[in-house]
């Protein structure tokens, strides 16, 4: 351990106390539109120190969540290894990491014969400590000042609506434990309408008054809560022990109020309407901000907790940070909504407050047309719903966008899915388009990591978590990779994969041109077919125009669109661009299959 850390703080070394001091701030200055993030999970990227893959467990692997062959368990990846690979991930392009939580989690629960690994981070019992699998919370530090010298932001995934799978019901089904709504089981009684009397003077969970919850004292008002022998203790901080704190209803069938009630797929449902909840989860993670200065938070499971939690907490946080001395804290909330449905998404922003949120409109947009299953007049209704958040058509650039994550799978197979008899060269071009418009187009892009070396996936969840070090899961390393004849059989870190290069220079030009990261957008032509999407994007100082336009079908296509009528001349920063209009307020474009052009008018 000691070796360790001191092979880490050699990284902050050459810079003195007060040049670091003014990374950090210029860092911290840096606005949340103006970054690139880079999504991993830190057990599949990079094994940097092979003594702490069981977690300092003892036994097989339903004892350590041990097992780099199984895709549901632990495989090695650790914030060692995260460090190390710093350089790799800044040559991308990004300028913030975005990892899958890092508190310490139950190592494996499920059910008989179904077990699983928290390896991803999503089942945790201690919010204070680093998971032991992936280090300490001095490696955590080291990793987190280490970015901040590079340049780069960190952000931590976090959870306030649940943590692992250890209540159980004494007198429910064990296989599926079916949610026990409001109505049949208020509460007032013990286990449904017809039961002893509890809780007296409790007037329900729309009353914050501390008070009002001091009378909540019985939980068995739908099931009966038991904690099992050995695992009284198990949460940190010690008040998480106390099922009082749960909803205790069984779990969510994902409809109506069972969506705020009921357990995430067992996993215990925490009532944030509490106001104990509400005020242990500030102070659990204002002290993540105060020890190790993070700079944001991407919130799990968003949608699933009531809009007063967030009314409190996001302003305290954002306190918390001010304080600290970071005027940037980005936050954002995953409502995972798989359409095209921006006012559904921009409703958080407005009821609870919410800065950003994921856009999965994005998502569904982009893998809809370059997929080719249909063509690009989603992302007119997408931009004209960027008025619907809070803040407007700003705050719309705050938002994080993506193509696929370590839930609904990779960007890839989509495109390969939805193309079944495409050759390798088109995947890597409607791949490459894809990209294009992710890192050009109004949000903040996030790569999920992989991609970049031609990552496809086989689904979601477990099977779009492939390692980046050398994989023992058969079920990764059977998969043809886009791009490359590599498997995931051997480490995938090549910069010169022609994705990771084409990312890159995109990136560079996003860097440079004001009006990618910034700028107002204007839709200029859209098809109801694969073929044409242009917009143009303005500078925000000089109101320059930058005009880009994509080609999602498979044959070229020539097109005349509208643009600015200052704009007298254009240079090509990406593809092919005319010279100049065809008349005032008139641009010539013509685009290979697959193609995109990013043409910026002259001064």
């Amino acid at each position: 351990m000691i070796r360790r850390l001191a092979w880490l703080a050699l990284l902050l070394a050459p810079l003195s106390a007060a040049a670091q001091q003014a990374d950090i701030a210029a860092v911290r200055d840096r606005a949340p539109t103006d970054e690139m993030v880079y999504f991993v999970l830190p057990d599949r990227f990079e094994n940097g120190d092979a003594t702490n893959d069981k977690g300092g467990l003892k036994g097989d692997r339903l004892a350590t969540g041990y097992d780099p062959a199984a895709k549901g368990f632990y495989h090695g990846g650790d914030l060692a290894g995260l460090t190390k690979r710093l350089a790799y991930i800044q040559g991308l392009g990004a300028t913030a990491i975005w990892f899958a939580p890092v508190f310490k989690n139950k190592p494996v629960q499920g059910p008989k014969g179904d077990e699983s690994s928290g390896y991803h981070g999503y089942w945790v019992t201690d919010f204070t400590q680093v998971d032991p699998h992936f280090g300490t919370n001095a490696e955590f530090k080291a990793f987190v000042d280490a970015a901040h010298k590079r340049g780069m932001k960190v952000y931590m995934d976090i959870i306030t609506n649940h943590t692992a799978d250890v209540i159980r019901y004494a007198d429910g089904d064990a296989a599926g434990y079916k949610y026990r709504g409001l109505a049949d089981y208020p509460y007032s009684r013990a286990g449904g309408v017809s039961g002893a009397p509890i809780n007296p003077g409790f007037v329900g969970d729309h009353d914050p008054r501390p008070q009002n919850w001091a009378r909540l004292t019985d939980p068995r008002f739908a099931y009966t809560p038991v904690v099992p022998k050995g695992e009284e203790k198990v949460k940190v901080p010690a008040w998480l022990n106390d099922p009082i704190y749960y909803h205790n209803r069984g779990n969510s069938d994902w409809v109506g109020e069972s969506s705020l009630y009921g357990d995430f797929a067992g996993l215990d449902d925490l009532a944030t309407e509490h106001p104990k909840v509400v005020e242990g989860f500030i102070d659990i993670y204002g002290r993540w901000i105060d020890e190790f200065g993070i700079d944001g938070f991407r919130i799990d499971t968003a949608k699933h907790v009531n809009p007063e939690f967030w009314q409190a907490f996001v302003p305290a946080m954002q306190a918390r940070a001010r304080a600290k001395g970071i005027p940037n804290f980005h936050i954002f909330g995953e409502v995972y909504i798989d359409a095209v449905d921006p006012g559904a998404l921009a409703w958080h922003t407005h009821a609870a407050g919410l800065p950003a949120v994921l856009d999965f409109a994005f998502a569904r947009a982009t893998i809809d047309a370059v997929s080719g299953t249909k063509g690009t007049a989603d992302f007119a209704r997408l931009f004209d719903g960027d008025l619907l958040y809070k803040g407007g058509a700003a705050a719309a650039q705050q938002l994080p966008t993506f193509l696929g994550n370590h839930d609904m799978g990779r960007f890839a197979m989509f495109v390969k899915q939805a193309n079944p008899k495409a050759s390798e060269a088109e995947l890597l071009q409607r791949v490459m388009l894809g990209h294009a418009m992710l890192l050009t187009l109004r949000g903040v892009p996030v790569i999920y990591y992989g991609d970049e070396q031609g990552f496809v996936s086989d689904g979601g969840d477990q099977l779009a978590r492939e390692d980046m070090f050398p994989s023992k899961v058969e079920l990764y390393n059977d998969n043809d990779l886009i791009g490359s004849d590599a498997t995931t059989a051997t480490a995938n870190f090549d910069p010169g994969h022609p994705l990771y290069r084409h990312i890159a220079a995109l990136s560079a030009i996003r860097r440079k041109v004001p009006a990618l990261s910034r700028g107002a957008t204007k839709v200029r032509a859209f098809s109801e077919k694969p073929g044409l999407l242009a917009v143009s994007r303005f500078d925000p100082d000089s109101g320059r125009e930058v005009v880009l336009a994509y080609n999602t079908s498979a044959t070229p296509l020539t097109a005349t669109i509208a643009i600015d009528m200052k704009s007298a001349g254009f240079t090509a920063l990406h593809g092919d661009c005319p010279a100049a209009p065809a008349a005032q307020g008139s641009l010539h474009l013509s685009l290979p299959a697959f193609g995109t052009a990013i043409c910026q008018a002259s001064e």
